[in-house]
């Protein structure tokens, strides 16, 4: 295949992948996607920063030099998740619980390398990092703090470079370019069905960097980083007409400041057949703070909440997040390899500022999975996750820094998630012959 046709085909994967990524649910700490990996998943994402698939390229760029030749890596997850708000108590508890407002969601994402020479590798991740869509009834108990619902669609583009400094060190790093769309509507007042709403679009910029370890032929370490991203969105507040005299709808811009990551990962071969993983994940979610919402002259942006004009913010005021997993795999023949494992995952939202728009809770997540080398060319991933999320208590009262300082709101909320993912793995060069073995014999 000529680097031209190669060029092509990688362009029009990635166009599938962005044209894909049209529905998200968060599905990791805060709003983020964990699921980037059919390979990483089927272990609880044990491991995943040392290596093993290209995939693991989003965690590690440095990883890209296990891969020779030219070869490209395609997932698609599907996300089924369930949550529904039960309300006990606050200023509309009598209109009560809001039924199952998630969305199930498919998330791609797409992967390629290209090893230019013996040091050099060169390539490319397109994801979708960040997501959540969520729809509220018009009318419930939380109406003012979930009412209408939010959506939140994230692309990325990370070109990436690595170099093998000799056979036990290789380092990586990439250029993170990200597209941002979001919504959030909200209820306003006592009246149900007026609703106010911010929507935008924006770009966003940051970096990521590795680097792997192999210090003995069977164990390889990694350490990944994801920088921070300040997300631009511009776009427009929308307000009820009848308290748009309290408020300055229309043109309007916010930063969000998401996370920096860093991952470290361990895979560690027992014998020939077996393989033990290990991931620590620290994401920096403390940073986000709260987001003001700007008029173009600077100045902040005001909505009537049913007692004054306030200035526009999201108070996110999240602290960091871990995540820890461990998981197996067994190569049962060739073709064949097994993975499980299991993690738990500290979500940076507190019970002092959920909000039912965003209801994440700590999880524990059980998986499996299996790859399936079906030519020499041509591989399969799969992968099977479910997530138990812990009971969720939301008390948006005096305090919370939602508040509105008119409506409360308190209630629980309970949530369940399925996940199915599955990736296609191709190398485009032509694999090199196995070296031939070499007879000795002794002269007679």
């Amino acid at each position: 295949m000529s680097y031209r046709n190669l060029k092509l085909a990688l362009l029009a994967c990635s166009g599938a992948a962005v044209l894909l990524a049209a529905s998200t649910a968060a599905n990791a700490g805060g709003f983020a996607l964990r699921e980037q990996s059919a390979y990483g998943q089927g272990s609880s994402y044990a491991g995943v920063a040392a290596g093993g698939s290209l995939s693991s390229m989003f965690w590690n760029p440095a990883t890209i030099t296990q891969m020779p030749g030219i070869q490209s890596e395609t997932v698609l997850t599907g996300i089924i998740p369930n949550s529904s708000n039960s309300a006990s108590g606050g200023t509309l508890a009598a209109l009560g619980g809001s039924g199952n407002i998630a969305h199930s969601a498919l998330v791609p994402s797409s992967y390629y390398s290209w090893q230019f020479n013996q040091k050099l590798w060169l390539g490319l991740s397109v994801n979708a990092p960040y997501g959540l869509t969520e729809t509220f009834p018009d009318v419930w108990a939380g109406r003012d703090y979930g009412a209408g619902g939010s959506h939140l669609t994230t692309y990325n583009a990370t070109p990436t470079i690595a170099y093998a400094i000799n056979n036990w060190l290789s380092v990586g790093a990439g250029v993170q370019i990200q597209y941002a769309d979001a919504t959030l509507t909200k209820g306003f007042g006592a009246t149900p069905t007026w609703q106010t709403s911010i929507d935008g679009a924006g770009w966003g910029y940051g970096f990521t960097a590795g680097v792997t370890v192999t210090p003995t032929p069977t164990t390889s370490i990694g350490l990944g980083y994801r920088s921070a991203v300040n997300q631009k969105l511009n776009g427009t507040l929308s307000v009820p007409t009848a308290v748009a005299a309290f408020s300055t709808p229309g043109s309007v811009n916010t930063t969000i400041n998401l996370p920096d990551i860093v991952s470290l990962g361990l895979r560690q071969k027992i014998t020939s057949q077996w393989t033990g993983m290990a991931t620590v994940e620290w994401s920096n979610w403390s940073r986000i703070g709260t987001s003001a919402i700007l008029q173009p002259n600077g100045a902040p942006a005001l909505v009537f909440n049913g007692v004054a004009p306030v200035a526009a913010t999201i108070p996110f005021q999240y602290k960091d997040g871990w995540f820890f997993s461990l998981g197996a795999e067994y190569q049962w023949n060739p073709q064949l390899a097994l993975r499980a494992g299991i993690a738990y995952e500290q979500s940076p939202i507190t019970d002092q500022v959920r909000i039912p728009i965003l209801a994440d809770n700590d999880r524990t997540w059980l998986s499996i999975g299996a790859s399936y080398q079906m030519t020499a060319k041509l591989g399969l991933d799969f992968a099977y996750s479910h997530l138990f999320v812990k009971s969720t208590p939301i008390n948006v009262i005096a305090g919370n820094p939602n508040f509105n300082g008119a409506v409360t709101y308190t209630g629980t909320v309970n949530s369940q998630i399925d996940i199915i993912s599955v990736a296609l793995k191709y190398r485009w060069d032509d694999p090199a012959p196995a070296p031939t073995k070499v007879g000795y014999y002794k002269a007679k």
